[in-house]
């Protein structure tokens, strides 16, 4: 048998053009031989019906005959380069391209080349073959994987604890579904002016991760920034970033950013990832809408609440008031002793001290921000609420407490977790028309993955839930309430804090027994302190003090402290009063000013100008707002109105102290 397959060997001729043909034309795959001008000197039957020519007549073409037009020029410098530098190149191991038959229908291919050896002049082979069932079956499983991730996406989505979560989750999955190396999510300012990067995921190009205004926009290419305006998806060719993809958040003018990724790929993305990136963004822009109508209902819960409590706060006004005019009053009198006058004298602070508090309250209650969750102490919450709750309830609710003391911290959101308690008393006392008790306690539990949870439960004696308004007590604006009486947002908006703050809400009623709300809140790991270590007093300074406050009588009383702490002072009621008295008295050893001033120009932007052009010159705020009518301190020392004496003296002594210590 061996020697018979020697003999077959010697004689078969390897060169045999007739042997040649017949395995060129038996190849699996459409075959095509390209001299190096492009001209396609030899076609197999296989590439003929292919590419839907008459046998023989592929013979002759240039080879980019066989591509869309677009791509032609692009390829005849790649085939010049394959020319000067020919290697084997198996089939699957190149780009996948797109050809065209003969009738201009286009179809997915795959390309191998191999160099040819000949006597004549340098060939080269291409075995071609159609990938439209493949392609088919890619973009199958690629849709498989963007649906899997958008249900994912979705699912978290509903569960984030609030945008910035929500947003980094949708960076996350574009990222991971399209493959690309980075993705964020851009937001527009409010005012229209500029974006900002508020979520990030991989490496994003510096033009986007640094962006701070709209010029990213301006500059794409003009189809490209069509189509983000009308709320198209759309993709670019970025240079030295690569393909970037992007959709809008909303459009037109209610459009609230883009998600943005760049693909490692340099080729244009087909239908599939643009359809998942545009519902990415309306998940996104969900998410967002979502938020911002949070904010809107808990801020529309607040009003409603503070509307039920307006008469007993006018109340409690009233007899503050009545307090420090009655003290006043006294004072007025003569041959009153000095151990009267003091206790006349405290008395009217004590007063003044209670309204401060009270507004201090009212301001946290009603002004709208995010969640800003922190350790709480229970006992001295609640504290503080029952002792607000007795003064505006009314005589006919007995208000009860029961904390013990060793309760752990609880890590919430303090305003909030006033709020949402504040509703349930308000919700409480509205059971109770004739009068009752409302109970408000605190205990230690366990959620059921074994972690610790702080319980606040508030139980009123009151007429009870049936069944059918139980089952829809904390749906929103669901209420059984007359008009004059609620909105139905209160225990709602109990529930979304819950939520949001990863705790539970249940409430067990029934008519004729009362109701009980539990509000479970995850315990934290350690109380943050409520106040900073009490520190020994520093060293009196004196000196020039520079006093901006508009309103002459606050002026007077301010100005009478500082006299009285041992400082000289000159006045102004004005920022442009203040600046003429900087720059010409440079003795001055701090500034203290109000945060709201006439004219347009604020407390807080005299104190930049003074950073500027005095830089070492302390500042010292005061305002009767909350922080400063909403606004961040932007570093400066802040203080509170109403203020005491020693507290305005140890804050100026502190900040002149501290001035001195960073300036030699």
């Amino acid at each position: 048998m061996l020697g018979a397959a020697v003999r077959v060997e010697a004689s078969m001729d390897l060169n045999d053009p007739v042997l040649f043909r017949s395995l060129f034309e038996a190849a699996p795959d459409a075959m095509v031989v390209v001299r190096s001008d492009g001209k396609i000197v030899l076609a197999n039957e296989r590439a003929h019906t292919l590419f839907d020519y008459p046998r023989g007549v592929l013979e002759g073409l240039i080879v980019e005959a066989l591509l869309p037009s677009a791509l032609r020029a692009g390829h005849t410098g790649l085939r010049a380069g394959y020319v000067r530098s020919p290697r084997l190149r198996p089939m699957g191991a190149g780009r996948e391209l797109t050809a065209i038959r003969a009738d201009g229908s286009a179809f997915p291919v795959e390309v191998g080349l191999s160099p040819v050896a000949s006597s004549d002049e340098p060939l080269f082979a291409a075995s071609v073959r159609d990938i439209s069932e493949t392609q088919r079956a890619r973009r199958a499983l690629a849709r498989a994987r963007y649906d899997a991730a958008l249900a994912d996406l979705g699912r978290l989505l509903v569960s984030a604890g609030g945008p910035e979560s929500a947003l980094l989750e949708v960076a996350r999955h574009v990222r991971s579904a399209l493959g690309a190396s980075g993705a964020g999510i851009l937001l527009c300012a409010r005012d229209g002016q500029g974006c900002r990067l508020a979520a990030s995921a991989g490496v994003l190009p510096d033009a986007l991760s640094k962006t701070s205004d709209d010029g990213w926009l301006e500059q794409l290419p003009v189809e490209a920034h069509a189509a983000l305006v009308a709320g198209e998806p759309t993709q670019w060719l970025a240079p030295g970033q690569g393909l970037i993809v992007s959709v809008a958040l909303g459009d037109g003018a209610d459009t609230m950013g883009y998600v943005v990724a760049v693909l490692q790929s340099l080729e244009m993305a087909d239908a599939d990832p643009m359809h998942f990136l545009r519902a990415a963004g309306h998940l996104a822009s969900a998410a967002l809408r979502r938020t911002q109508s949070e904010e809107r209902l808990s801020h529309a819960q607040r009003l409603d609440a503070l509307g039920q409590l307006t008469g007993g706060i006018a109340h409690d006004f009233n007899n503050l008031l009545t307090i420090v005019s009655g003290n006043l009053q006294l004072l007025s009198l003569e041959g009153m002793d000095p151990g009267s006058m003091r206790e006349t004298l405290a008395s009217a602070s004590r007063a003044v001290e209670r309204g401060a508090a009270l507004t201090r309250k009212l301001l946290g209650f009603s002004r709208r921000q995010p969640l800003r969750p922190r350790a709480l102490r229970p006992e001295a919450l609640l504290a503080d609420l029952v002792d607000m709750l007795i003064r505006t309830l009314g005589e006919a609710i007995d208000v009860r407490a029961d904390c013990p003391a060793e309760i752990p911290a609880v890590y919430a959101d303090p305003g909030e977790l006033e709020a949402a308690l504040l509703n349930l008393a308000l919700n409480a006392r509205d059971a109770m028309e004739n009068g009752g008790c409302l109970t408000l306690s605190v205990q230690l539990d366990h959620d059921d993955e074994g972690r610790p949870q702080v319980v606040f439960t508030v139980s009123d004696t009151g007429v009870g839930m049936p069944p059918e308004v139980l089952a829809r007590a904390m749906e929103p604006f669901y209420t059984t309430k007359s008009a004059d009486k609620g909105s139905g947002l209160g225990l709602s908006m109990v529930y979304g804090f819950a939520r949001q703050s990863q705790g539970q809400l249940r409430i067990d009623s029934r008519p004729g027994h009362g109701t009980h709300v539990r509000l479970a809140l995850p315990a934290a790991d350690a109380i943050e302190p409520s106040a900073l270590p009490t520190q020994s007093s520093p060293p009196a300074f004196h000196g020039m003090v520079l006093l901006v406050e508009d309103e002459r009588e606050l002026r007077q009383i301010a100005g009478r402290y500082l006299r009285s702490l041992g400082f000289d002072i000159v006045e102004a009621d004005n920022p442009a009063s203040a600046m003429e008295w900087i720059n010409q008295r440079p003795d001055l050893v701090a500034v203290f000013s109000d945060v709201v001033l006439a004219g347009g120009t604020s407390g807080v932007d005299l104190a930049h100008w003074i950073r500027e052009v005095r830089p070492g010159l302390p500042v010292l705020l005061t305002s009767g707002y909350d922080r400063g009518h909403g606004r961040e301190a932007n570093g400066y020392e802040w203080l509170a109105k109403p203020y005491q004496l020693d507290e305005l003296g140890r804050r100026m002594t502190v900040l002149i102290a501290s001035a001195r210590g960073g300036h030699g």
